[in-house]
């Protein structure tokens, strides 16, 4: 039998990514177009309609608003996780604010769904050894046992070249780091998003059988604005950051049908059972 990939949602609007946060500060958000239901809901279509469960990790400022959001993934079968509060880097939040800003994330999304959070997801991967050393640590003291923080490599800035391929324990949490192929010229990442979009189907599903192949459980993950491609142009944005973020959303969704279809998928506390010891979210007191 084929290994279980773990299937993830990072769940924002098309407003809050980093790529924009020059010209759309948070202070900004409450006037924009909020699309993060319905393009949320498409994802949940997709899901059912190929009979997969997965990981959404949500902001807390996103739960705030839509509850009833929240209790439709959960009454779907999926888990839901954390992926803070208001999408600041780790890196720049600091020790105290990082602490406050799960904090206010976990009670948010646990008053909306019920189930205790137990998973966590750094805005940007910004979670590393050399930048945050104390992450992991107040995450467990905040209560979170697993997090999916890591991008080992050295494709990108925020990437830690040295992070270890396999998950792995950090001051009381399990990391789970982002899934990419080493090699002596580069790391190529095989985990979602921009590259996804952008590299020919193929060539994608042919390192994540490799990844299978060696052994290794996958870490996918993309947002709900992925699958929106009529979403508001944000024409002042840098030219580059334009160009990562409207690539390829009309053949998105398509994609993800031929991926859900081509690999055997399943929610991250399910994949990685045996490194958490535990499976069912826990339902809160009422």
């Amino acid at each position: 039998m084929s290994l279980r990939n773990a299937m993830t949602v990072d769940v924002e609007d098309w407003f809050q990514v980093q790529a924009f946060a020059g010209v759309i500060p948070p202070q900004a958000w409450e006037g924009k177009e909020r699309r993060v239901v319905a393009s949320t809901g498409h994802v949940l279509d997709l899901f059912a309609e190929a009979g997969v469960r997965a990981t959404f990790f949500t902001l807390g400022w996103v739960a705030e608003r839509h509850p009833a959001l929240i209790r439709r993934i959960l009454a779907e079968g999926h888990e839901l996780a954390s992926h803070g509060y208001g999408h600041a880097p780790v890196f720049r939040l600091g020790p105290e604010g990082f602490r406050q800003d799960i904090r206010r994330a976990k009670q948010v999304l646990e008053d909306a769904g019920g189930v205790a959070v137990l998973g966590y997801r750094a805005p940007t991967f910004s979670i590393s050894p050399q930048a945050t050393p104390w992450a992991h640590r107040i995450l467990a003291e905040e209560g979170h046992r697993y997090s999916s923080s890591v991008f080992p490599g050295r494709h990108a800035a925020r990437g830690d070249g040295a992070a270890a391929l396999l998950p792995w324990q950090a001051d009381g949490v399990l990391e789970v780091p982002m899934t990419v192929l080493r090699s002596p010229l580069r790391d190529l990442p095989v985990s979602g998003g921009g590259w996804f979009r952008m590299t020919p189907y193929g060539a994608f599903r042919a390192g994540l059988r490799r990844v299978n192949a060696m052994g290794r459980r996958g870490v996918f993950y993309f947002h709900p604005w992925e699958v929106d491609p009529d979403q508001p142009r944000v024409a002042e944005a840098p030219a580059l950051a334009r160009l990562r973020h409207y690539t390829g959303l009309r053949r998105m969704a398509p994609r993800l049908r031929a991926l859900l279809r081509d690999f055997a998928w399943g929610r991250m506390d399910e994949v990685f059972a045996p490194e958490l010891g535990a499976t069912a979210p826990r339902r809160m007191a009422a």
